[in-house]
């Protein structure tokens, strides 16, 4: 081969390993901050429950939010299953009972989420795609 056509290929390799090497660099820098979105049928559903913050989306229960001085105790649910949810701060003006919520935070197990972050930041008739999506378009 002439020596033009060697190092077109050397270049070639060394541009195709480089992305290569980007390409997974980025995706495993990014890979911490990925957090899934899961429903409470979801959750029942786990074959193993892992460390790793979640989101778990649905409606509040009615009847169940009780307050007390240090934090808010309220129950999700997709109208098959239910999780309770604990959390520690305040919450948005829009969260109430029967109004969709996405909690996000770290399972305790099948039945338990404490959660670090409350999403109810929306207007009141907007649904996040994935909490209708979840709840069976109800």
């Amino acid at each position: 081969m002439v020596q033009k056509v060697k190092l077109r290929i050397v270049f070639l390799l060394a541009l195709v390993l480089s992305i290569i090497l980007s390409v997974f660099l980025i995706l495993k820098s990014l890979e911490k901050d990925v957090v899934f979105f899961l429903s409470p049928t979801d959750i029942k559903n786990l074959e193993e429950i892992e460390s790793k913050k979640i989101r778990v989306g649905g409606m509040v229960k009615k009847n169940s939010i009780s307050i007390n001085s240090e934090k808010i105790n309220f129950i999700v649910t997709d109208f098959k299953n239910e999780i309770n949810v604990s959390y520690s701060g305040s919450v948005p003006n829009l969260f109430s009972e029967n109004k969709g919520v996405v909690a996000e935070g770290f399972l305790q197990d099948r039945n338990y989420l404490r959660a670090v972050k409350i999403l109810a930041k929306h207007d009141e008739n907007y649904m996040p795609p994935e909490v209708k999506e979840a709840l069976g378009d109800k």
